[in-house]
């Protein structure tokens, strides 16, 4: 009989078994745990490796990483090196934590996420120095999700799914059991919620909520863009209801509370394609010589009451959204369009800053307050530019609402000369005080009556845009001064703007020189001088949009808070948002904090507030990367139609993928990847801001004009690629 042979014990060493006890420990910290549980982790359970675990562990007390609270189990020391942030991810799997604690991001490996996703709040550890002297760390806790529904194309199979999601910032695909499909089809776009991860899973798990439509369908991928942010494209049945039923006459009881001002000279400036007018403006002049010039806005707040289901809608919007074809409005369109629009020959409920202004644009009086108001006229802003071109009365055929040449009343042609004349004065001084000068140009696009773009045009800002904005600073000015300068202190709704990054200028340096601008940031009327400057220099020029774009990119973010800190790029100590509360709910708390001063109440709670601002901001900011979003797409199906042509592009980025070009005549960008390229193999070297070839030396830099052709559009995942003819002499 043959002897059984004796199994020889394993003696493998388990990899990276310190880092590997300390990230289960600290994972769980509040947990203890023993050998077993450890090994269990670890999915092993011969002699030898539990005898190296018990070994590790011994060793890890000894040096005073972990502890014993009872016999045989043990914990993590908690130490200062916890800490939280927000993740930010990339494609590829890893990332960087942003945190207050640190001048600097902490890098997350792959392999250190655990399970967090972009945008997540996370608890994490800092364990070493890289090489490169930056920190490093391992995720610990998931604090709290940014997010927990995805778009995505689910892939349908026998007994399950797997949505694949559109965002390249989401690193796997989610689980769906086939019971939880939601009636999807194989192939069908989807909006998809997370539900659990368990522990040994590779992806997490979810159910379809919606069925968004086919892939490339125009509704399916506007949906999608909205469904991706948590926006809405709808409102519930009870919130239109209630909207429906609010009663938006008239009345002289309510006309009664508030100061009359329909007999004074009224009129809204607005885009030609408005659909709901939200402020207006009103001018006489007073025997004493000075003028009085009314900021009238609509009274929201006089419909959207606290505590009902239609303020709560629209402090869940926060903000209206506006895509390529279609407004997402923060208010149902029997309020947005309709009561609160401030149309033509009709009277209306206002909230209004109303100043006395002498011939110098400067403000000698000033009254805030409930109105009841009538609008003369509508004009469009081309309208209103053509009187100040001309000045006089005269509206050419061409820029006229009805198509046909018509004289304005005189008095309206005469205010609206007088209003322009005050507002260069009132520009000019805030450019002086060191106000930076952001007109970027705007691509909007020409669409055809199923939403195809036809066409590209750039909208620019002239007189009359300049004239409405001068005002509207104005009353958002002199309101936040109005409460803000009141003692005791009282809570109020600021609009922020942060002193620009050192670095992010030092950058921006950087780049702009490669066209031979050059900055001076020595202090801040230096830096703001200079900025405009550079404005001012670039403009026409190819390069102006990148350079646009950078240069805002070097600001900080403006936001929302309790905690005025002034507006560095208005130059404003006090600034709020007043003037707008049809589609920015910040503007709705700010009437009704106003009124509340006014009928002399206390100072609001200040906790409450902040939160309402952070989320107020937050939804501002998903919202322009909805916008942003919707361009890119539309973008991609304009270039679509023009996959023969040659275009003459401006390289606007360089990674070590590929190049980004922007074509000069419509600005759409696409990229074209180094390993396209065939002429050459392409390094990329990041101090030039360059692509070079190895062997010819050839360079494709930041800036550089180059011809492209479109290789390819894909308008679900909104890419668009181009291939390189060449360098444009």
């Amino acid at each position: 009989m043959a002897r059984k042979k004796k199994r020889k014990p394993s003696h493998n060493k388990i990899s990276n078994l310190t880092n590997t006890i300390l990230s289960i420990l600290k994972k769980e910290k509040n947990k203890t745990f023993n050998y077993k549980q450890i090994a269990a982790k670890l999915g092993v359970n011969d002699a030898s490796s539990r005898n190296q675990i018990i070994k590790k562990l011994q060793q890890l007390k000894a040096k005073q990483e972990i502890e014993e609270v009872d016999r045989g189990k043990f914990k993590a020391i908690v130490t200062a090196e916890y800490h939280t942030g927000i993740l930010d991810l990339n494609a590829k799997g890893s990332g960087y934590v942003i945190c207050d604690d640190f001048d600097e991001d902490v890098y997350i490996a792959s392999n250190n996420i655990n399970k967090a996703l972009d945008g997540d709040e996370v608890e994490f550890y800092v364990y070493k120095r890289r090489k490169r002297g930056k920190f490093e760390g391992e995720i610990t806790e998931i604090i709290k999700r940014a997010k927990s529904e995805y778009v995505g194309v689910i892939q349908l199979h026998s007994n399950y799914a797997f949505v694949v999601p559109d965002s390249n910032k989401m690193y796997k695909d989610i689980f769906v059991p086939i019971n939880k499909t939601f009636k999807a089809e194989d192939g069908d776009k989807v909006l998809v919620s997370l539900e659990d991860w368990p522990e040994k899973a590779d992806s997490p798990y979810g159910k379809v909520i919606k069925v968004l439509g086919k892939p490339g369908d125009h509704n399916t991928e506007i949906h999608a863009i909205l469904a991706e942010y948590g926006l809405p494209y709808e409102f519930p049945y009870e919130v239109e209801n209630y909207a429906n039923n609010i009663d938006t006459s008239i009345t002289k009881e309510e006309i009664a509370k508030r100061r009359d001002m329909r007999d004074v000279l009224t009129f809204t400036i607005d885009p030609k394609d408005a659909k709901d007018f939200d402020d207006a403006l009103s001018f006489q002049v007073l025997d004493d010589g000075l003028y009085e010039v009314g900021i009238h806005i609509a009274d929201v707040s006089h419909y959207v009451k606290p505590d009902t289901v239609l303020d709560d809608e629209a402090y869940e919007r926060a903000t209206s959204v506006y895509l390529v074809d279609r407004v997402v409005p923060m208010l149902p369109e029997i309020l947005s369009n309709n009561a609160c629009s401030l149309r033509p020959h009709e009277e209306k409920y206002t909230f209004s800053a109303v100043f006395k202004i002498n011939d110098k644009a400067e403000v000698k009086d000033q009254w805030f307050g409930r109105t009841v108001t009538y609008s003369d006229a509508r004009f469009a802003y081309e309208e209103a530019q053509a009187i100040i071109e001309s000045k006089t009365n005269e509206i050419p055929a061409e820029v006229s609402l009805t198509g046909k040449a018509y004289k304005t009343d005189q008095k309206i042609a005469d205010a609206t000369l007088k209003l322009d004349e005050l507002a260069k004065k009132m520009r000019s001084k805030r450019m002086r005080s060191g106000a930076i000068s952001f007109d970027k140009v705007e691509v909007k696009f020409n669409l055809d009556e199923t939403n195809n773009p036809v066409g590209v045009f750039f909208k620019t800002s002239k007189d009359a845009n300049k004239l409405i904005e001068e005002f509207m600073l104005l009353a958002n000015k002199k309101v936040a001064e109005f409460i803000g300068k009141q003692k005791p202190e009282k809570t109020f709704i600021y609009r922020v703007h942060d002193e620009p990054d050192d670095s992010k200028l030092a950058a921006l340096q950087n780049i702009v020189g490669r066209f031979g601008y050059k900055l001076n940031f020595k202090d801040r009327k230096s830096t703001t001088a200079s900025l405009n400057n550079l404005l001012k220099d670039v403009a026409g020029k190819k390069e102006q949009n990148l350079v646009d774009t950078l240069a805002i990119r070097s600001m900080s973010k403006a936001e929302y808070t309790t905690h005025n800190i002034g507006h560095y790029g208005l130059a404003f100590d006090y600034y709020s948002h007043f003037t707008s509360p049809i589609r920015r709910y910040p503007d709705v708390m700010a009437h009704r904090l106003l009124q509340h001063y006014l009928d002399g109440g206390k100072s609001a709670n200040e906790a409450i507030y902040e939160d309402k601002c952070k989320h107020s901001s937050n939804m501002e900011y998903l919202a322009t990367k909805a916008e942003r979003d919707s361009i890119k797409y539309m973008q991609i199906k304009f270039m679509q139609d023009h996959k023969d042509e040659e275009f003459v592009g401006v390289i606007s980025g360089v990674t070590d993928w590929g190049i980004y070009v922007e074509i000069i005549d419509n600005k759409c960008e696409g990229m074209v990847r180094i390993r396209d390229i065939k002429d050459d193999y392409y390094e990329f070297d990041e101090s030039q801001y360059a692509i070079i070839g190895r062997e010819t030396k050839n360079m494709y830099q930041l800036g550089d004009e180059v011809i492209v052709k479109v290789k390819e559009t894909d308008l679900v995942k909104k890419h668009l690629d181009f291939t390189l003819i060449g360098k444009h002499e």
